[in-house]
């Protein structure tokens, strides 16, 4: 029997022939890393290699590590293995990752999204014969507004909240939902006040993009200041000391997981507006058909259900279990630069 280009350890993803791993959960010699977000960019390998952009991203989350960082379709060989690098549009620097080796071509998505957020390099199809996808939002239930409308919405919620002299608290993750929120927030409406942990993030960022003015939250500043302007804060901040200082405040939540009710009461958001940095029902099937593969590996979010389903639609399709989280667990690991 053949062994697979790609094999699930309990290290992670890993490429025998390359003797390299994919954004691996347990410390591995050498490490090709799809994006930043602490699920799938750890600390520990003995090498990272990613994308260009990403670099300044995983030194400011991972301190000093060996990194090198690659271009877009730039092909390079570990061991006989071509591998490349392809625009996965989840968040700044974030990449598919394309495997070719004697003939046969695998692509893990990492996590990805196909609307153009104007943020991050839009998401690029890679032709494949295995296609190793998340499914975070792998549910019919699933389908997303035009960011344009959602972005009218939030300001307007923004304007509405000054008029009647409150502070609008829209909490966001600190790498990526953050920076998406930040470039299409209105800055005619009042001044954009930042968390502390969002604030380093996006002065690591400025060298790439574009960002409307922030001011950072500090012992110093005053509820006045603050009083009718929006503020960006990771969702681990809700219910702590910190935000006290918001008071009058309306808060809101930019999430896909606000697509049901039942998860704003949860979190105790006043407003939820149904935006991610993941594709939705009908994002993940345009992109699994436009790969042309046959081979489909589901690996976090709703695996069994999204993976039935292709099968039902003629798909070699399966899960994986892996330390992948998708959202949720990308709003636990903002704890980690919760600082002021």
């Amino acid at each position: 029997m053949r062994t697979p280009l790609l094999a699930f350890n309990d290290k992670g993803i890993y490429c025998a022939a390359a003797d390299v791993y994919l954004d691996p959960w347990k410390p591995v010699n050498k490490a090709i890393i799809s994006h930043g977000h602490a699920d799938h960019s750890r600390w520990g390998h003995k090498k990272y290699i990613t994308h260009h952009s990403n670099v300044p991203i995983i030194k400011h989350r991972l301190g000093d590590i060996e990194v090198s960082g690659r271009e877009w379709n730039e092909s390079f060989s570990i061991n006989g293995v071509k591998f490349s690098l392809h625009p996965a549009g989840h968040i700044i620097g974030s990449s598919q990752i394309r495997v070719e080796h004697k003939g046969e071509v695998w692509v893990f998505t990492g996590d990805y999204k196909t609307e153009d957020d104007g943020v991050a390099v839009p998401y690029e199809p890679v032709k494949c014969d295995t296609f190793i996808t998340e499914c975070t939002f792998g549910l019919p239930a699933f389908k997303w507004t035009p960011q344009a409308q959602v972005f009218e919405e939030i300001n307007n919620w923004w304007q509405q909240n000054r008029e009647d002299g409150r502070t609008s608290v829209l909490f966001g993750y600190s790498l990526g939902k953050a920076q998406r929120l930040l470039k299409h927030l209105d800055p005619s409406i009042g001044k954009i006040f930042t968390h502390g942990a969002i604030e380093n993030m996006t002065e690591v960022l400025r060298a790439q993009i574009d960002f409307p003015e922030t001011t950072r939250i500090t012992r110093e500043t005053s509820k006045d200041e603050i009083k009718g302007n929006i503020v960006l804060a990771p969702g681990s901040a809700h219910g702590t000391t910190w935000i006290r200082k918001m008071v009058p405040y309306v808060t809101a939540s930019a999430s896909g997981w606000m697509t049901f009710r039942g998860a704003r009461r949860r979190r105790a958001i006043d407003k939820g507006f149904v935006l991610s940095d993941h594709c939705d029902w009908q994002g993940l099937l345009s992109s699994i058909k436009e790969t042309g593969c046959e081979k489909v590996i589901c690996t976090h979010g709703y695996t069994d259900i999204f993976s039935r389903y292709l099968r039902e639609q003629g798909y070699d399709a399966r899960t994986e279990e892996t330390q992948y989280e998708g959202e949720t667990g990308q709003m636990e690991s903002e704890k980690e630069k919760d600082v002021e």
